[in-house]
């Protein structure tokens, strides 16, 4: 029966068939249509390779970019089944390609661990590409099958024979403009990133990428990568603190592993270094568990326990002291923790938590007995180790009472926020926005020329302290810092709770020019080093504010602000000769008045804000350690470097 006022009836219900889904919507199945979800085509495909590794069929994998922006992935696994499919009627490698959730991954013995779980990612490349091409080797014969935006285009046929010891799949595709419309050009740094990654977390696995559209001045051949590390975790270890001085006689990062046929398997590498912050990289059959989960809460239980144990047996710490907190044994902790499990289950907001809880006490009875056999072989590793944690408990006592003041008692009680804020009226935190702006100027303009209900100012003064070469204790008595804290309401650390956000969006409101580029890469080491969580939700941005204005006329209409040295070239280029007009350079937010301001820089519908992710954990960790630690050496390897790829200088 059709519902007449709501005009809601049968005719509304839309059935959608084979793969029309994914292309419907495609964010539900590769996260966006930009930048990240093109490129996550490319891993899923690679996935399933490494998923043949995981298997022990395979050892090699080639990924190519061609200079049409096609991207082919080869390895030497079973290759996928080519005989007809018992249920479906048709061949097997048409299934897989064309029905979501076919795959061998749900349970019939066909993987016994696998990253890609929901068995949907080589039909989703096929449907949000304009063309994808299978070539499959095995029981000594090559068969081929193509497919365009989800649909059979050319049957599966037997195009040659093969040695009967060769295997393997090779699968070429196009991703479809009409999906992504913003771009279909790959960015091969992203793609190196992920790759070394997978290629660090399985063992001996061999990963070649080639990219055609870059040629190697010294060789005159497409660039080549190839990463392959035998020693696993613990070569990832070593990668990670690069250029980072190690703690005395930890050298060679602490390694061991174990397996429950019931839970799964679980492999560790562990390195302490002596800055003021640690990182700790948990994987799940492959997949970066950025939110964490019971894996890593299984490490962080046991590590704390062990430590301390050790710590007042060696007498370091007293019977008075306090214990040693999480923080404070992972102070300076560079680890990498993986496990592998049959059936994972993830969760969170963006599907990176593990949840499966038998994972929790394997992982902590496992990394207790690691841990306890290596501190009773390594009775000077083991010293150096709970004395560096014991100095960060020092620390951590020096900090409590600045630590106290930056603590939120509750987001209702605007009496503990720092004085500076202008905080908005509205408190419902996914409706807020809060700017943090370089300087009182550009804050009165800024105060001034807001939407007082969803949108809080909180101006800066001067630049913040630079977190990375300073411990807590002399950041928490920065005021800027605490301030920041204080206005934010998560806390940070153990304590942060991103519940307690007081704004959904952070944004980051500086100057164009260089010093307010620095004072934007403190902010961002700031969220980096305090509140990581905020960047990996998507909480952070960076404005941006105009770089010039160019009028032609009196009145807004012959008025336009402009955003780059480009488009200022290709907008007065297109001004007559005899047309006189008159560039104005912004170099400060304060040089706009409070209207202007809200204009270009403020207003939700005519802004451009730019969201702050991170793509690469490990990456990030090193060019933070590189730009805003204490080495210089690694600062000035970077800069001749990247010298030539600079894009404007103010001087």
């Amino acid at each position: 029966m059709t519902n007449k006022k709501s005009g809601y009836g049968q005719e509304n219900i839309l059935v959608l068939e084979g793969l029309e889904p994914v292309r419907k919507r495609p964010g539900m199945y590769i996260g966006s249509t930009g930048p990240r979800g093109l490129h996550h085509l490319v891993y899923e495909v690679v996935d399933n390779s490494v998923d043949e590794a995981l298997a022990g069929a395979c050892d090699k994998i080639d990924v190519i970019i061609h200079k049409d922006n096609s991207v082919t992935v080869i390895d030497n696994g079973r290759g996928i089944p080519v005989e007809m499919h018992k249920k479906e009627k048709k061949p097997t490698v048409e299934v897989v390609f064309t029905i979501l959730h076919a795959g061998g991954k749900f349970g019939n013995g066909g993987y016994k661990v696998s990253g890609g779980l929901h068995g949907v990612g080589i039909s989703v490349v096929n449907a949000l590409s304009t063309r994808t091409e299978c070539e499959v080797t095995r029981d000594g014969e090559v068969s081929s099958i193509a497919f365009s935006r989800g649909k059979t285009i050319e049957k599966l046929q037997k195009v040659g024979k093969a040695s009967p010891s060769k295997h393997g799949t090779k699968i070429t595709f196009w991703p479809d403009p009409e999906i992504f419309t913003e771009s279909t050009v790959f960015d091969k740094d992203i793609l190196i990133a992920r790759l070394r990654e997978m290629a660090f977390l399985t063992k001996d696995l061999k990963i070649t990428f080639t990219d055609e559209r870059t040629i190697d001045p010294e060789t005159e051949k497409p660039f080549t990568e190839t990463f392959k590390y035998d020693g696993g975790v613990v070569d990832f270890v070593k990668f990670l603190n690069e250029g980072k001085e190690i703690i005395p006689g930890l050298s060679k990062p602490i390694y061991f592993e174990s397996y429950d046929e019931s839970v799964g398997r679980m492999e560790i590498a562990l390195q302490w270094n002596t800055s003021y912050y640690g990182q700790i990289q948990a994987f799940a059959n492959n997949i970066n568990t950025t939110e964490g989960g019971t894996h890593l809460d299984g490490f962080k239980n046991a590590l704390t326990r062990v430590v301390n144990k050790y710590a007042r047996q060696l007498n370091i710490i007293k019977e008075k002291d306090d214990n040693l907190t999480g923080e404070d044994v992972r102070e300076g902790l560079t680890c990498v923790l993986s496990v592998k499990l049959t059936e994972p289950q993830f969760e969170g907001q963006t599907k990176t938590k593990l949840g499966n809880t038998e994972m929790r006490g394997f992982v902590q009875s496992s990394v207790e007995n690691g841990l306890a056999e290596y501190f009773e072989e390594h009775p000077n590793q083991t010293r150096a180790i709970i004395n560096k944690s014991a100095s960060a408990l020092k620390a951590r006592q020096a900090a409590r009472k600045a630590r106290e003041l930056t603590r939120r008692k509750s987001v209702l009680e605007s009496t503990t926020l720092p004085g500076k804020l202008a905080d908005c009226s509205i408190r419902d935190a996914s409706l807020t926005e809060l700017f943090i702006v370089e300087g009182d100027s550009a804050g009165g303009s800024a105060k001034q020329g807001r939407e007082r209900s969803f949108q809080a100012i909180l101006p800066l003064r001067g630049k913040i302290l630079n977190v990375e070469r300073a411990g807590q204790h002399r950041a928490l008595s920065s005021d800027t810092i605490a301030a920041l804290i204080t206005a934010i309401g998560t806390g940070f650390g153990d304590e942060f709770d991103i519940e307690k956000a007081r704004y959904h969006k952070i944004i980051i409101m500086t100057d164009a020019d260089v010093d307010g580029a620095h004072i934007r890469i403190l902010l961002l080491t700031f969220f980096f080093r305090y509140m990581p969580e905020m960047i990996y939700n998507g909480y952070i941005y960076c404005a941006q504010p105009p770089l010039y204005r160019l009028k032609t006329g009196k009145g807004k209409k012959n008025m336009q602000y402009i955003f780059s040295d480009e488009a200022l070239s290709r907008e007065t280029s297109k001004i007559s000769a005899d047309t006189k007009y008159e560039v104005q350079r912004y170099k400060g937010l304060g040089e706009m008045d409070p209207e202007q301001l809200w204009e270009t820089t403020m207003e939700p519908e005519n802004r451009t804000l730019l969201q702050v992710t991170i793509e690469d954990a490990a990456q990030a960790e090193k060019v933070v350690t590189e730009l805003m630690g204490d080495l210089v050496e690694p600062r000035r390897e970077f800069i001749q470097k990247n010298a030539k790829d600079v894009r404007f200088l103010d001087i």
